[in-house]
């Protein structure tokens, strides 16, 4: 396995991690990601811990707390071994203070994550939105305290803006707080948007990717086709009302392109997807989910091989879209030669 900094910390994650969304099957959206047991779970984190993948990316909200619950069990006995991410901000009660970043919801958040998740510490907590209702001072002043009690040891976001995740590291800065080392961030072929402006803050702040959604929402599994209906067993029947949204000439543009590249190479569609985002500036970690053994294993191999240049050219074309105002330099001359292009 492939260890990479995650950001500027100094701390080494693998280049693959998985996504125990997976974990627990309750609730219309988690249930049909998958249902995994503790038993299975157990499995599953054998496999990945063979394999060098030991960083494990969970949330509170997830099948409304099973998959921490699930995840810590599975770990239970090993915890040295591994790396815990997970997240919370997102509505994980009923009660009105049950949501965002608050000083009572992230203290109180991270102490049920620590009971779910067995453990005294959490390694990666990340918000996962920005919540605009609270200073950021307070949210960052709280983070650094949690950090300072050793009951977490680095901090992410997710799903932020670009100023939102600036004003964050300025307000740490201010204040000498600790500083979001992380940004899991939706990111795939059919979703490049993360390049417009968080990959250049990222680049400029130190803020690692960790990627979710690397096959853009199982559109880029190798079961999607032009002109055919979903396959049986999609998630996409139960989940597409959730996805992040894709045109759907490009989506099968990029589906074309996978194929013949999957066709060069001997590998398959999936694999040579993960590749691609593995070989992105910024990217710390891809995030992968299996609701299977198998699943897991032909992701695993993503891993040990490089696409040539060509590929990865000929897959930036298919994938290419013309980004909005002003992160298109429509002034290609003194713009570009002082900006030169994220590649």
């Amino acid at each position: 396995m492939e260890y990479r900094y995650l950001g500027n910390s100094g701390f080494k994650v693998p280049a693959l991690g998985f996504g125990a969304g997976t974990f627990g099957g309750k609730g219309p959206l988690f249930s049909a990601w998958g249902n995994t047991d503790i038993e299975e779970a157990k499995r599953l984190i054998d496999i990945c811990l063979d394999a060098g993948v030991n960083l494990f990316d969970t949330a509170d909200v997830y099948s409304d707390g099973a998959s921490e619950s699930i995840l810590g069990a599975a770990l239970k006995g090993r915890r040295e071994q591994a790396i815990i991410s997970t997240k919370l901000t997102l509505r994980a009660g009923d009660g009105p203070n049950d949501v965002g970043a608050s000083r009572h919801h992230l203290i109180s958040g991270v102490e049920r994550a620590l009971r779910r998740l067995d453990t005294d510490y959490i390694d990666l907590l990340q918000l996962h939105h920005f919540d605009a209702m609270t200073p950021v001072e307070q949210v960052m002043s709280t983070l650094d305290d949690l950090v300072r009690a050793g009951k977490v040891r680095y901090l992410g976001a997710s799903n932020f803006s670009g100023w939102q995740l600036m004003k964050s590291q300025a307000a740490a800065d201010r204040h000498g707080y600790s500083r979001f080392v992380a940004n899991q961030t939706y990111y795939s072929l059919i979703g490049r948007d993360y390049e417009w402006e968080l990959m250049p803050l990222g680049l400029d702040q130190g803020v690692g990717a960790v990627v979710w959604s690397p096959l853009g929402w199982g559109r880029l599994t190798g079961k999607i086709r032009r002109g055919q209906p979903w396959p049986e067993g999609s998630r996409l029947h139960d989940t597409a009302g959730f996805a992040p949204p894709v045109e759907e000439g490009r989506l099968y543009r990029v589906v074309d392109a996978l194929d013949a590249i999957a066709a060069e190479t001997g590998r398959s569609v999936p694999q040579v997807a993960l590749n691609w985002l593995l070989q992105r500036p910024t990217v710390s970690t891809v995030l992968i989910g299996a609701r299977n053994e198998a699943q897991l294993r032909q992701n695993l191999d993503a891993i040990g091989w490089n696409l040539t240049r060509d590929q990865v050219a000929r897959l930036d074309t298919a994938s290419a879209v013309t980004p909005p105002y002003p992160y298109y330099p429509y002034w290609n001359g003194q713009f570009a030669e002082r900006n030169p292009p994220v590649v």
